[in-house]
Formats: C-alpha cells, sequence, structure tokens
C-alpha cells in the first residue's frame, strides 16, 4: 500500500536530510536516537534505503538484555537496533519452518519475504510503539518485550502493505531495486513466454505479502500479555488491517473512477496511511503500558495529526522527489492516476480559475501510465503554478504543529515525549523550528482553508 513510515526539511536541504536533536539529554537521560535518513513511507515506504538482492539477508546480531527487552533503559539508546534483532529472530525461525515444510517454498518465498523485511526501512512505525510505551510510564520488562515483538510485527505488516502495493501500481522498483514480484518474475522467464513470466511474479508477490501478514498476525497472537492488555492490544490490531485495506481501496476505486474531491484524498490518505503508520502504533504502545484514557487520546490525536502530514509528505515526495533518494522513479502516481490531496488541490484550483492549459495537462496525463517525462514534467508545473505544492507544505506544518500541541494536553514522560517529537516531526519531514501554533483540527482538514475554490 502506499504510505509509506515514514520522515525535518530546511529550505536548504535535499528532502531526505532530516534535523536531529541538538542538545544531548540532561545526565542519566536516554541519548537520543538518530533521526532517519528519509521522508516520506509513506507512505509507505517510498524513500527506504535499497534492499539487499539476497533473500537470505542474515540476521541482525543483538545484545541479549536489549533484544528482550530485559532493561527498557538499553533498548532506549537504539530501538531501532533492538528491534532488528527481535525482528531477526523471528525471521529466523519462520524461515526455518517454512524450508521444514517444503524446502523450494522456504527459499523461494519465505527466504525472500526476509531478506525483503530485514533489508531496508526506517522502523518508523515500532519506534512510534516504544516511545510511546515509554512516554506513558512503560517501565517493565514485560512490557518491553511485548513493545519490541508489537514493533517487529508492524515491520512486517509493512512488508505486506509494500509488496501488495507494487504489485497493484505494478511498481517495477522498491528501495533503489526490483520490486519483488519483478524479481520474481524474472527469476523465472525462461520458464515459459514472457506474460506467463509477469502473471507468476504478481502472484508470488501477493502469496509474499499474505505469507509475511500471516507472520504478523502470529507475532501479534504469541505475544505474552495480561488478559486486559491483550484485548487491547488485538482490537487495534483487527481495526488497523480493515483500516489498511479500507484505505487502499478507495486509493485503486479512486484511479478507475477518476475520484479526485478533496474530501476524498483526505479519507483515504488518513485510512490508508494516518491511522496505521502513526495513530494505531502509538495507541498500541499506549495500550501496551496500559495507559488511561486522557494519554491515549493525546497520543491518538497527535498521532492522526502527522499521520496525515506523513501521507501528504509521501506524495510530495513521489511528484518532486530525486529517485536517487527515495528508491523509485518519480512520477508513479501520477502515471497511476492516484487521488491524492496535492492532484486534488491542483485540479480545483485550476477549474475555479479557468485556467484551461493546467486543466488540460491534468486531464491528458494524470492516469496514464505511458506519460512522458514531459508530460510529467509540465504537471509538476501545474502543482507549482496553482500553489497545491506550496498548500501541501503548509498543512503538513500546520498538522505537525497541532499534533505536537496534542502531546501537551497529557501527563506523559519528558524525555520519551521529546524523542516522540524528533520522530513526529522526522517523519513528516518539518524541521525542528517548526511552529507550535494551535489550529483547529477541523480548520485543518477543510478544503475552505486551502482556498481550493480560489
Amino acid at each position: 500500500m502506499s504510505s509509506t513510515v515514514a520522515k525535518g526539511h530546511r529550505a536548504n536541504r535535499s528532502p531526505r536530510e532530516h534535523p536531529t536533536a541538538e542538545h544531548p539529554p540532561p545526565a542519566g537521560q536516554a541519548s537520543p536516537e538518530p533521526a532517519p535518513r528519509t521522508a516520506g513511507d509513506t507512505d509507505h515506504g517510498r524513500g527506504d534505503p535499497p534492499r539487499a538482492s539476497s533473500p537470505a539477508t542474515p540476521a541482525t546480531p543483538a545484545t541479549p538484555a536489549a533484544a528482550h527487552g530485559d532493561d527498557p533503559r538499553a533498548v532506549d539508546t537504539d530501538v531501532t537496533g533492538t528491534v532488528r534483532a527481535v525482528l531477526g529472530d523471528l525471521l529466523d525461525r519462520q524461515v526455518a519452518a517454512a524450508r521444514a515444510t517444503d524446502p523450494l517454498f522456504g527459499e523461494d518465498l519465505a527466504a525472500r519475504v526476509a531478506g525483503f523485511t530485514r533489508g531496508g526501512g526506517k522502523f518508523a512505525r515500532s519506534r512510534f510503539v516504544w516511545w510511546a510505551l515509554r512516554a506513558c510510564g512503560g517501565t517493565e520488562p514485560p512490557q518491553a518485550r511485548a513493545a519490541l515483538r508489537i514493533g517487529a510485527a508492524l515491520e512486517l505488516i509493512q512488508t505486506c502493505a509494500l509488496v501488495h502495493d507494487d504489485v497493484m501500481d505494478d511498481a517495477r522498483l522498491r528501495r533503489g531495486q526490483p520490486a519483488l514480484h519483478v524479481e520474481m518474475a524474472a527469476q523465472y522467464a525462461g520458464a515459459g513466454d514472457g506474460g506467463r513470466a509477469q502473471r507468476f511474479g504478481q502472484a508470488a508477490a501477493i502469496l509474499a505479502g499474505d505469507l509475511a501478514l500471516a507472520w504478523a498476525d502470529d507475532v501479534v497472537a504469541d505475544t505474552e500479555m495480561p488478559r486486559r492488555t491483550a484485548r487491547r492490544v488485538r482490537d487495534l490490531w483487527s481495526a488497523m488491517r480493515t483500516e489498511m485495506v479500507a484505505g487502499q481501496y478507495l486509493d485503486v476505486q479512486g484511479e478507475v473512477t477518476s475520484a479526485r474531491s478533496l474530501a476524498r484524498a483526505i479519507r483515504a490518505a488518513c485510512l490508508k496511511s494516518a491511522l496505521y503508520s502513526v495513530e494505531r502504533p502509538l495507541a498500541l504502545g499506549a495500550a501496551l503500558a496500559d495507559a488511561g484514557p486522557a494519554a491515549t487520546r493525546a497520543l491518538c490525536s497527535a498521532g492522526r495529526c502527522v499521520g496525515l502530514a506523513f501521507q501528504l509528505r509521501d506524495d510530495l515526495l513521489d511528484a518532486f522527489g530525486d529517485a536517487r533518494d527515495t528508491g523509485k522513479p518519480a512520477g508513479g502516481d501520477i502515471r497511476s492516476g492516484k487521488p491524492t490531496y496535492l492532484a486534488a488541490v491542483a485540479r480545483a484550483r485550476a477549474e475555479a480559475s479557468g485556467d484551461r492549459w493546467a486543466v488540460d495537462v491534468l486531464r491528458g496525463a494524470f492516469g496514464r501510465g505511458d506519460a512522458s517525462d514531459a508530460e510529467l514534467a509540465s504537471v509538476r508545473e501545474v502543482f507549482v503554478a496553482t500553489g497545491a505544492r506550496d498548500t501541501v507544505e503548509e498543512k503538513i506544518g500546520r498538522l505537525v504543529a497541532q499534533g505536537l500541541r496534542h502531546l501537551d494536553t497529557a501527563v506523559l514522560e519528558p524525555e520519551a515525549t521529546r524523542q516522540l517529537q524528533v520522530l513526529m516531526r522526522s517523519a513528516s519531514g518539518v524541521p525542528d523550528t517548526v511552529a507550535r501554533e494551535v489550529v483547529p483540527l477541523s480548520v485543518i482538514l477543510t478544503a475552505e482553508d486551502e482556498g481550493a475554490g480560489r
């Protein structure tokens, strides 16, 4: 699914650079994790670093205490590395079980899913889980171990989303390497005609995504938690999976029906990315800490705002990003006709102002898989000329500002909250210096605020 985690930008920086904490924490507090390099996973990981080509990438070694969450303070210093270690152990066991079921299946598919999951990504979702747990006072080793496992499960969900999304979008690249369905088709290109190999690659990728989803569910089901916590986690997990599918359906249905409304674009962005990329991971961390209603509400409200900003950043990166940074050619959303908010604002502005050239450019190139580079450049020109690009940038800044304000409405642990603030800004590509203005969410999400009808 298009998204994304994951992910600020200053005016003189490339879209891939991010702020880090500028000052060390007070003595006795954990050093901040480095901010991720890339913006946008988005959605769903368009900006993820290149993944390893080998499906059998080795697991990351782990220190025993950190890997199992026995010392949460040790995890604080390297959340990503610890989640990678836990995930690596889980993947090793799953691949071994798959090879025992059938060696060909284990090597061709299971090992490839494991390699994809290990080979890239910013691990923003799992870090949101961790720092939400810590912000809500989660300090017990059993809570930490559960959070690390749930974080690992989210990385598997991300694998499912990305692999399926690439099939639906007919994307050729992911993280600078051939997409999984392309890689599978190439492996069996000599087994029949080209069309058959292509269909096989798509079918194999669908199965690979299904396998990643099954593994993710297995991890959640096997995680030890108190009964009440387990119920909260299961409910959140179930809702998240349904929301992901609903958002992706709105996306593909919008492509085939040419749905272009602003409200529809925001709704799809919330469902397909904002919830599962930020809000639900934060809610899962709060649930694991047995947080009360006020803290949970503050985190979820912040996550909704920042998650939407995250998807809007991903949309900008798809249109204007550098393939050397994002790992995918720019313009994929334009060629597929994806009903993004960026495109909806541009179309509304062009139609309202009577700009026939801009309207014709959008109609002529949007949704055409064979659109030329020159046509894509013209669409980008429309995005700039109509003010749509600036509008989306401004909306991202306001959403993040409001998300940060929501964190102030509950009593949370200060250091963990600071880590969440850094992660939220980084995930949405917003500089540390963003003004923390108070803007009602109802205003942020309305088309009238964007002047789309001007």
